[in-house]
């Protein structure tokens, strides 16, 4: 599960994980919590994560599980070993609403600025697309719907009621239209 931060990662693979019973690992709390990381980034108010040793532990825990394993966070498709995903669900936001989230976060302008320029960019969905083959890819448009509504779809797409999509928004042509996307990309 894979997205840029403030799209609902983390709320969907919770609840998605207890309908399926799956073990879930958040990135984010396995590198806080394991301390995977080689330093901090003062002016993005964030951790480095240790890439190398993040997927060396994600790989321990994957192979130690006698349970499927969601693997949640913005770095997933640098961790995860391509050849362990059976599917790379990659949620997307309107950027507005992304906005109004990270900033409800009190991340500071340059980190909300440069989410979602990575959200209109289409930067999570390469990753995974680029890493783990369109055809294990399916993209959701999480724009006001609830955690419960997107896990019911993520459900569908898994028991085969639904199609795996990709392309399913393009925040770039929208901006583009509405005459906003220099506004979204002024700093780039």
């Amino acid at each position: 599960m894979t997205g840029t931060p403030g799209v609902g990662k983390s709320s969907v693979s919770k609840i998605l994980s207890s309908k399926i019973n799956s073990l879930l690992i958040s990135l984010s709390e396995l590198i806080r919590g394991e301390k995977l990381y080689c330093g901090v980034d003062k002016e993005r108010d964030t951790l480095i994560a240790d890439l190398d040793k993040v997927s060396k532990r994600v790989q321990e825990i994957i192979l130690s599980s006698d349970r499927d394993v969601i693997i949640e966070g913005h770095l997933a498709p640098y961790v995860v070993p391509p050849e362990r995903v059976t599917i790379a669900f990659v949620l997307r936001r309107e950027p507005e609403d992304l906005k109004h989230i990270l900033e409800s976060r009190n991340y500071n302008e340059r980190k909300v600025a440069e989410n979602i320029a990575a959200e209109v960019l289409d930067v999570c969905l390469y990753d995974a697309i680029n890493r783990f083959g369109i055809e294990r890819v399916c993209e959701i448009d999480v724009t006001s719907r609830g955690a419960d509504e997107v896990v019911q779809e993520i459900l569908d797409v898994l028991n085969g009621l639904r199609e795996r999509k990709v392309g399913v928004v393009d925040w770039l042509g929208k901006l583009e239209k509405e005459g906003k996307l220099k506004e979204y990309l002024k700093d780039f």
